[in-house]
């Protein structure tokens, strides 16, 4: 979520910024950012922090559509692949003078577009319309480019620069500045803040008690009726909403049972759309009906020969990368169909075969990488794994994993032994703490788990924790169920 918060902290600066000179054929990067202003206060994740489905959704996309922005102004760029983007966009504020609610009335309301436009500006006028905001300011902009693009003396803004309108639209915040410093002088701290919502969490966390045993009971049936190997969600749905797609499950069950068979054995996972993920699990799309959930269970076992071409091609990735071992990993990356995945292992197999990179065979054995498409320059992970990008340069990837292949070798080694600390700590704190479960966020680095695990065991007491579910997360809040989500690293 941090990458969010520095597109707003870039709206948002303290230092007068040199005036931009917009050209006439289009918007540059930074012209873009601000013209989207709107849009972010909008979809911003942090303004849906007591709506985590809606909150998850927005992260995603926000990833997504950074991707595409930033392919736009990549020098020589020819490929664009359309983009289907959903956003849960805030209403305006009805009432602006109540800085109390956050929220309008009307609370939200879920837009998704496509974008496959080949310019920055007539991508952010396609967001912006799509989401019904106004596109006046980025017109203006773009209209009064052409006079200033001779100029080539910069000049400073005469006054401070103020947040856009929109941000108090959508938020009936009076002034940004004084809302600042305000939080600053009355920062929460986690003592204050159990303090001031323990007992509605307790309040919601009792009246769950029933639907949270009916979950446990209905997933028991079903993962015996169809004998799967587990049932699981790719988001936080509340447990009614949870129940209720078990529900539509065992009601198909019920008057297809033929076609359900075929997912034995499997894993099936509630998520947005329906299909193979990219490790074999079948998605069940929660806004799809019977009918296309029933074509999935009967398409199950035409999937066996795709299945076999993506190990293939993972095999011969490997191959050529000196044995490195291709790998997908739900936790770090989107969620995608079977299709998906082998689009982007053939196109990559392509562009690394044509460029006949010099391993030395099995050089790089025991090393793992994961390809994500939405990259530009690669990376290594905090837990070993290198992050390829699927258009890497053939060559800096090559110099890229040769220099940081020790470092990647003593990050693979020092994951296991993260991996047991993390699950050592989360153990100890629930015992201490009387904890009914303690859990951290898919977001939530396994560093920053045992950060937070560590600083609850230095806590002499919080009676407040006594038979909650406690969510390790980067936020405050009490979800519906009665969950308290704490920040990792909060303020003592």
């Amino acid at each position: 979520m941090f990458y969010h918060w520095c597109t707003v902290r870039r709206l948002c600066p303290k230092k007068p910024l040199l005036q931009l000179v917009i050209q006439a054929r289009g918007l540059s990067g930074a012209d873009a950012i601000n013209a989207l202003r709107p849009f972010y206060f909008a979809v911003h994740p942090d303004f849906f922090g007591q709506h985590p489905r809606e909150r998850e959704i927005n992260e995603n996309s926000l990833k997504r559509l950074n991707g595409y922005l930033e392919n736009l102004q990549k020098p020589g760029s020819r490929s664009f692949k359309p983009t289907e983007l959903t956003f849960y966009v805030r209403e305006r504020e009805q009432n602006s003078s109540n800085v109390q609610e956050p929220f309008a009335a009307s609370g939200f309301r879920a837009v998704r577009f496509t974008l496959h436009t080949r310019d920055l500006l007539s991508t952010v006028l396609d967001i912006l319309k799509s989401c019904s905001l106004s596109t006046e300011h980025v017109q203006s902009l773009n209209g009064g480019g052409e006079s200033q693009s001779n100029q080539k003396t910069e000049r400073t803004f005469h006054r401070p620069i103020k947040w856009d309108k929109t941000y108090y639209s959508f938020t009936g915040f009076k002034d940004p500045e004084e809302e600042l410093e305000q939080a600053q002088r009355m920062e929460t701290t986690l003592s204050s803040w159990l303090d001031s919502n323990e007992k509605r969490a307790g309040r919601k966390l009792k009246n769950s008690l029933p639907l949270r045993k009916e979950l446990d009971r209905l997933k028991g049936e079903l993962c015996h009726q169809l004998q799967l190997s587990d049932i699981r969600w790719q988001r936080s749905w509340g447990i009614a909403h949870r129940c209720s797609q078990l529900h539509s499950l065992s009601r198909l069950a019920q008057q297809s049972p033929e076609a359900p068979r075929n997912a034995k054995g499997r894993t099936v996972i509630f998520t947005d759309r329906s299909g193979m993920s990219a490790t074999g699990h079948v998605m069940l799309g929660t806004m799809d009906v019977h009918h296309h959930w029933t074509k999935i269970f009967e398409r199950l076992p035409s999937y066996s020969t795709l299945q076999r071409k993506v190990l293939l091609l993972e095999d011969n990735i490997s191959h050529l990368l000196g044995g490195i071992q291709v790998t997908y990993v739900e936790e770090l990356q989107p969620m995608l169909t079977l299709e998906e995945y082998y689009s982007i292992l053939d196109s990559f197999y392509n562009r690394v075969r044509n460029s006949r990179l010099p391993f030395h065979p099995r050089s790089l054995r025991g090393l793992q990488m994961i390809l994500e498409s939405d990259r530009y320059a690669p990376s290594l992970h905090e837990l070993g794994h290198f992050i390829v990008p699927t258009v890497c340069d053939p060559a800096t990837l090559q110099w890229f994993i040769l220099t940081k292949a020790q470092q990647a070798r003593e990050k693979l080694l020092r994951k296991e032994e993260l991996a047991l600390l993390e699950t050592e700590l989360i153990k100890a704190s629930a015992e201490k703490f009387c904890l009914q479960r303690l859990y951290k966020e898919l977001s939530v680095s396994s560093m920053q788990m045992i950060h937070a695990c560590s600083r609850l065991l230095e806590e002499e007491a919080l009676p407040y924790l006594q038979g909650m579910h406690l969510c390790i997360s980067h936020f405050y809040s009490v979800l519906q169920d009665g969950d308290l989500c704490i920040p990792w690293n909060w303020k003592n």
